[in-house]
């Protein structure tokens, strides 16, 4: 049994991913900002998945739910799930979009990443990018303000493969092509995706557990056809 840290838990694909780790066995603790569906995600296994509402974006709110809940826990698995996405086209994009793409999906998991790192000796970060931030993918209009955020949290990846090498912390980084979620259907409305969160949500799982024994520093696409 595995202690796994789970950003994004409230929905899609890390509500999907948080129900298979804890049908596995493993102890889940899973962070949204919506207390409201992580009480559902509970309801599946009370006693495995233990639920956080956090706001990932307020270092206060973070680092205080940290130190009250994760002083002395060893954990093998940090799963950075959460994300928004803005769909608009570049020259209508504010400062303020901007800004909210780079902290929702990169600061976010910066700052869960140093508040964690303590407790990761020996374990495995596993950052959820997309194939628009996957250098060499097809781009999409609209989407360059998501896609410049995951490309970021892509290359931190790599770089923090290096940085925690003595500590023994494997990084890694899923680029994720078209799931049927609703972040897919804010950037492409009516489109049918190949895959189900539950189908990613399993093989994700499986990463999550065993991946850092094959990989570490990797940038690995997980895709089946465009939209990516």
């Amino acid at each position: 049994m595995k202690n796994i840290v789970v950003t994004g838990a409230s929905k899609g694909i890390g509500f999907e991913t948080a129900k298979r780790l804890a049908e596995e066995g493993h102890s889940v603790f899973a962070f949204a900002r919506t207390e409201e569906k992580l009480q559902s995600l509970k309801s599946y296994s009370p006693d495995r998945i233990h639920t956080f509402t956090v706001d990932l974006t307020d270092e206060k709110d973070l680092s205080d739910c940290i130190n009250q809940h994760f002083q002395d826990l060893k954990i093998d698995v940090l799963i950075n799930n959460a994300g928004a996405l803005i769909n608009k086209p570049f020259m209508e994009l504010e400062a303020s979009d901007w800004n909210k793409m780079l902290n929702v999906n990169l600061i976010s998991a910066v700052s869960l990443i140093k508040c964690l790192k303590p407790n990761l000796k020996g374990g495995h970060i596993l950052n959820i990018g997309s194939m628009g931030g996957y250098q060499g993918s097809s781009k999409f209009p609209g989407l360059s303000a998501y896609s410049a955020a995951k490309s970021a949290l892509a290359v931190l990846s790599e770089c923090l493969s290096v940085e925690f090498l003595d500590d023994n912390i494997a990084v890694n980084c899923l680029a994720l092509g078209a799931v049927q979620t609703e972040m897919l259907n804010e950037a492409f409305p009516g489109y049918q995706a190949p895959l189900s969160a539950e189908d990613m949500a399993t093989f994700i799982s499986d990463f999550a557990i065993n991946g850092s024994r094959f990989f570490n520093g990797k940038i690995l696409p997980v895709a089946l056809q465009n939209p990516s």
